[in-house]
């Protein structure tokens, strides 16, 4: 390449880039749309909260305002712990039997005594996941946790459990 050659093409980019910067600065703020509406009768028209309401109403939609959600949440909560607290208090009344729960426990390698009792107490077969990492940690055996998969009831005492998952 030429200099004079090198020298036209820069001045062109610089003039191309100061053009497109002038319009860029200088043009309308605002995009114009240059779509047609399908029908030319209809016009762009703001609907009132009500008329949307019933706009969505009749395509299936449930429309609350903030004071019906929060209270329908409400309900929703306590109705969900009446039944946890009835799932944890059940009881056949006749024979007065407690319900015991079962689980199967993999252990794998990795794991502490923490995460055995966490996993334990989401299984309703422990009270207190931290209870039973302190219970395991006075006998010593924290170190000790053998890999593998464990049948476990809630009816077993803390001993039992830790007899079998422990070495």
């Amino acid at each position: 390449m030429t200099p004079n050659s090198l020298r036209s093409f820069a001045a062109g980019l610089l003039a191309a880039a100061i053009l497109t910067g002038s319009v860029y600065l200088f043009g309308p703020s605002e995009a114009k749309s240059t779509e047609k509406p399908a029908d030319k009768t209809v016009k762009a028209e703001k609907l009132s909260d009500e008329e949307m309401i019933d706009l969505l109403a009749s395509k299936g939609y449930v429309i609350n305002t903030e004071d019906e959600w929060s209270k329908q949440l409400a309900a929703a909560a306590k109705s969900s712990e009446k039944k946890e607290d009835k799932a944890d208090k059940k009881t056949d009344d006749k024979t007065g039997e407690k319900v015991v729960y079962r689980t199967i426990l993999t252990v794998s390698m990795g794991m502490t005594s923490i995460d055995v009792g966490n996993a334990l107490e989401k299984a309703h077969i422990i009270e207190s996941g931290i209870q039973f990492y302190k219970d395991v940690e006075k006998r010593g055996l924290e170190n000790d946790l053998r890999p593998g998969t464990f049948e476990i009831e809630s009816g077993m005492t803390t001993d039992e459990i830790i007899s079998v998952i422990f070495k």
